[in-house]
């Protein structure tokens, strides 16, 4: 049976017990470390350093209640994204709903004059069309939008809880919703380009403030870039993609990244 030094790593920041193969703690989202341990070959494990303080904070630091059934050291079991997954979930069922002729998709997207029916500024970027540009544009706006959704509203979700994540989605894709249909007379604007921005532009804000002071960062600044303009080049190659609810939800994403940067992680 493996030792309890092998199994734990202690976060200095909250004190807890956390697997030797993560890099962020999963309790108080503080990074553990740099890099996770490298596995030598033959399945021997490269002994994660630590200083003289965390072996200190090891010694007499606190310790966690015994392992629950199937759950792992440092792998959080509860808590999960449920926001994240019903977003996307929302915009898949809509989807299929409108395939099926469930409902009438110009009645739920922002398409011309608004005259007064607010209600679609909210239920557009829940909305994603086939066609409607090159081959498969459609198709391909949609898989770029909740890959991007996926990914940075588990990492908010992580940090600052579903409640979030779910608020900042909302306001970001129903702002810039609304930004286009004010800015732009009779847009045709729908899907989550704007949700998928402000999330990620939320989740990017501590890695580049930590950039500009010369400090260590986590995250990966280049992936979230490359998936940044993605998401804004798509009103270029679908009609549907308003770029004005894009930058309106990344414009939306900043702010609350600046709000919640001062929060502590949860």
């Amino acid at each position: 049976m493996a030792r309890g030094a092998d199994l734990f790593v202690v976060c200095k920041n909250c004190g807890s017990e956390v697997s030797p193969y993560v890099t962020e703690c999963p309790y108080c989202g503080q990074r553990v470390r740099k890099r996770a341990p490298k596995i030598e070959r033959g399945g021997a494990q490269r002994e994660p350093r630590m200083g003289r303080r965390s072996s200190r904070r090891a010694r007499g630091g606190p310790r966690l209640s015994r392992l629950r059934s199937g759950e792992l050291p440092g792998v959080r079991t509860e808590g999960r994204p449920v926001a994240t997954i019903a977003i996307v979930a929302a915009c898949f069922l809509a989807y299929l709903a409108a395939v099926a002729g469930a409902f009438f998709p110009p009645d739920a997207i922002v398409f011309g004059p608004i005259d007064g029916e607010w209600w679609r500024v909210v239920t557009a970027p829940f909305i994603h069309l086939s066609g409607g540009g090159i081959i498969f544009a459609g198709g391909a706006y949609q898989f770029a939008t909740m890959v991007a959704i996926g990914i940075f509203g588990i990492a908010l979700e992580r940090r600052y809880g579903s409640l979030t994540v779910l608020v900042l989605a909302l306001l970001a894709g129903a702002g810039g919703m609304a930004a286009a249909a004010a800015i732009e007379p009779g847009p045709l604007a729908a899907g989550a380009n704007g949700m998928a921005l402000g999330l990620l532009v939320a989740w990017a804000v501590p890695d580049v403030l930590a950039w500009r002071r010369d400090e260590e960062w986590e995250g990966d600044l280049m992936g979230a870039g490359v998936i940044a303009l993605v998401l804004l080049a798509m009103p270029a190659l679908v009609d549907f993609a308003n770029a004005i609810a894009g930058v309106t939800g990344a414009l939306i994403g900043l702010l609350a990244g600046l709000v919640l940067v001062r929060l502590r992680p949860r």
